[in-house]
């Protein structure tokens, strides 16, 4: 995170106090996006700790990173056994085949001039991909700056504990809040989940 970005969130007094509790947090893109995608699909409503359980076993049953090739390739009772449901399964393949289709490209190369919207509808025309996992893959995997993933229940809790006391506020009422981390949103994101987190 640079100087600018630093400025721009200290700006909100809260988020400030949050940076400097959690110093510089970097929203990077991913070595590999659909490595990443799949990472998402894996933790798609999981607890952060059996989702990590979950991706490690898939790994092994994969012998290696995801590659669309290997996601199509491996048994399909390996990866149940690795703790993925069928349904699951059946997402990982779709965004396996999506990645192999030569008709679109889905990495950073191939998205950079779609803005974030046209992505995430680009995305979830994927079986499986929703909207959690096409704002997760812009932050995660395209390393876009300026996304706020209000799908995330962890982000709208760590809005409500950081913001109002851990009092309810409305979708819109987070987004005003937000609105001050502009260019940046993501990387308020990043602060707000490392404090509901810690």
């Amino acid at each position: 995170m640079d100087d600018r970005i630093a400025a721009t969130l200290r700006e909100d007094p809260t988020m400030a106090a949050l940076v400097d509790r959690h110093g510089r947090l970097a929203v990077e893109p991913a070595d590999d996006e659909f490595a990443r995608l799949c990472t998402s699909i894996v933790n798609q409503q999981l607890s952060t700790a059996s989702a990590a359980a979950i991706h490690e076993r898939f790994l092994g049953v994969l012998g290696g990173d995801p590659t669309p090739d290997r996601v199509l390739a491996a048994d399909e009772d390996a990866l149940r056994d690795a703790g993925l449901s069928r349904t699951k399964v059946e997402y990982l393949r779709s965004a396996a085949t999506a990645f192999r289709d030569g008709e679109r490209d889905l990495t950073r190369e191939g998205l950079a001039d779609v803005d974030d919207d046209a992505v995430v509808e680009a995305l979830t025309e994927i079986r499986g991909v929703g909207e959690w996992t096409a704002r997760m893959y812009l932050i995660f995997a395209l390393g876009r700056e300026d996304v706020l993933p209000l799908g995330d229940l962890a982000v709208r809790k760590g809005i409500e504990r950081v913001y109002n006391d851990g009092e309810e506020l409305s979708r819109t009422e987070m987004r005003e809040i937000a609105e001050a981390w502009r260019p940046y949103r993501s990387y308020g994101t990043r602060y707000v989940w490392a404090e509901y987190e810690s």
